[in-house]
Parts: structure tokens; sequence; C-alpha cells
């Protein structure tokens, strides 16, 4: 995408309108149903990938990037915890943040590389649902240790079956079982469709990271160089891990984007629950006021020329 591609547009467009305080807003049941949208198409559009090939490859895979996701969110903490930064509790939080991964994100870099015809490994799908999950109880572990006072009942039912992981599953269940043929009646809506939902889905996350502004100012520098460094420092990550279990071009691009990411759906609701005392506007500030908008705007070209890079070199 470049940054005449709609989509991009949608998200400038609602930034620029949130930071000049327009009356533009979206019905909060809208942007719940874009929502319920995106993550069932591309859970349907991983299982459908998935209905053509063997599962058992995958077990490596599941294991490399949850290794990958407690790695990140170990990294995250240890920087965020320096002298005169963050207390336990809030780099905690933020450090799990960004162990988890961004669906929007990762439905942009998907929909970046179907505009240029680059083919990518249909299992993605399900490494974003797995990748959802370590960063949680791992920030949990960080911010109090295996407490007795943890509801770890409510804290696995949030991590395991909460709406994101929920529908990305069923969704991948869905389409492995119907199969490519199967899924041809519900094509229009949920593959046709899918790049128009986005841009809608865009333009209010450009509402939702004007708002962060103001959290931005009150948490400082620091925050800001943490929301651009850490992305690049995970996706190497990424990008190397994908290495190791020989992804193609496009699969080392979605996994750099992948562990670049930062979540702001699954974790913020986890977090809620588990780690009450951490201040959700330091991690949403970081995750949706700087690292979303680098990503989208720069990561993924850089992420795919990184990617190219490498494959050449090691090819």
């Amino acid at each position: 995408m470049s940054f005449l591609d709609p989509v991009i547009l949608f998200f400038l467009f609602g930034l620029v309108a949130g930071l000049l305080r327009s009356e533009l807003k979206l019905p909060g049941a809208l942007y719940d149903s874009l929502t319920v949208f995106l993550l069932l198409a591309i859970g349907l559009k991983g299982g459908q990938g998935l209905a053509t090939q063997p599962l058992a490859p995958l077990i490596p895979q599941i294991a490399a990037v949850i290794l990958l996701g407690v790695a990140q969110t170990l990294i995250a903490f240890g920087l965020l915890r320096g002298p005169g930064r963050f207390g336990r509790a809030d780099a905690a939080a933020t450090a799990a943040h960004y162990g988890s991964v961004s669906v929007a994100t990762f439905a942009v870099a998907t929909a970046w590389l179907a505009a240029r015809n680059i083919e990518f490994e249909p299992q993605m799908a399900i490494l974003l649902a797995i990748m959802e999950v370590p960063a949680i109880l791992v920030g949990i572990a960080l911010a109090r240790g295996v407490s007795k006072d943890t509801d770890w009942g409510a804290l696995g039912h949030e991590a395991f079956l909460g709406k994101g992981v929920t529908l990305l599953l069923g969704g991948m269940a869905i389409g492995w079982a119907a199969g490519p043929e199967g899924l041809v009646s519900v094509k229009g809506l949920f593959f046709d469709l899918f790049k128009g939902v986005l841009a809608l889905f865009l333009l209010e996350m450009g509402l939702i990271v004007s708002r962060q502004v103001g959290a931005l100012r009150r948490c400082g520098l620091f925050l800001i160089a943490f929301g651009l460094g850490m992305p690049l420092l995970s996706a190497l990550l990424g990008l190397g891990t994908g290495l190791l279990l020989g992804f193609s071009v496009g699969g080392l691009t979605l996994l750099a984007t992948l562990a670049a990411s930062a979540s702001y759906i699954a974790v913020p609701a986890a977090m809620r629950i588990a780690v009450p005392e951490a201040n959700p506007a330091i991690s949403l500030a970081g995750s949706l006021g700087v690292t979303f908008p680098f990503n989208i705007l720069a990561g993924i070209p850089l992420y795919h020329w990184l990617a190219t890079q490498l494959a050449g070199a090691s090819s």
C-alpha cells in the first residue's frame, strides 16, 4: 500500500479529524460489528488454506511463536523497568501489550501483501491467535508473581476464550471444515468486502489514536522512543524466527509484523482483571498512539524489505 491507498487514507482521515476535534464519530455498535467481521474473515481465510495442507508441521511453528511472545514480553519489561521509568505494574502491563499482537495491523499487512500478489503461509492466522495468549500470562506473572489473590480462572477464560481468540479460532474451524469449495457461498461477504470493512475500521482507529495525544504528552519522550524502538527490535526477532521456520517472504513479512505489533483489545481486557492497579493510559498511549500508526504507515513496507533482503541472503 502506498500513502494513496484508500485504507491508509481512511486512517489518516480519522486521525486528522480527531486532532481537529471534529464531531465525527462512528457508533459503538458499528465498531464492534466491524471488529467481529474482520476477525471472522481472517479466520475463514486461514482455515480455507489449512484445509489444503497437513496440520502436523504446525506444532514446531506454534512452539516457536510462543517462545517469541514470551521473549518479547520479558525484553519489553526489562526496558520499561529501567531507573526512573515505570513502576512494576505499569511496566508489566505495557510489556504484555507489546508481547501480544494487533489484529488490525495483521489485517492491514495481509491487504498490503494481497495488493502486490505476494503469497504467504495460510497458517499465519493460527499463529496470530496463538500469539495473543502467552504475553498475557507472562505479563501477569511479572506484575505480581504466582499469587493466591490472582483469579486464574477468570484470567484463563479471558485469555483463551476472549472475543478475539474465539472468533479467530471459530472462523478457522469453519474455513477448515468447509474448505475452499464450501466457502464460495460466503466469499462475496467475507472476502470481497474485506478491504472496504478494513477501511471503515481504520477510520475509527484514526479517531481513537487522536485521543491518545494527551496521554503521550503526560508519559514523556521515553514512551514515544519505546513505541518506535520496540517494534523494530521485535520485528527482527520475528524475522529470525521466520527464517528458522523456513517461511516465504510473505510469511516472514507477516511474522515480523505480528511480532512488531502491540495489542489493544485482548491484553487491556485481561489486564483490567488481573492487574487493576496498572494505568491503562500508559499502555494504550504507546500501543495505539505510537506503535500502531508507525507499523501501518512505515513498518510493514520496511519489514517486507528486510524479509526480501534476508530471504535473498539465505538462499
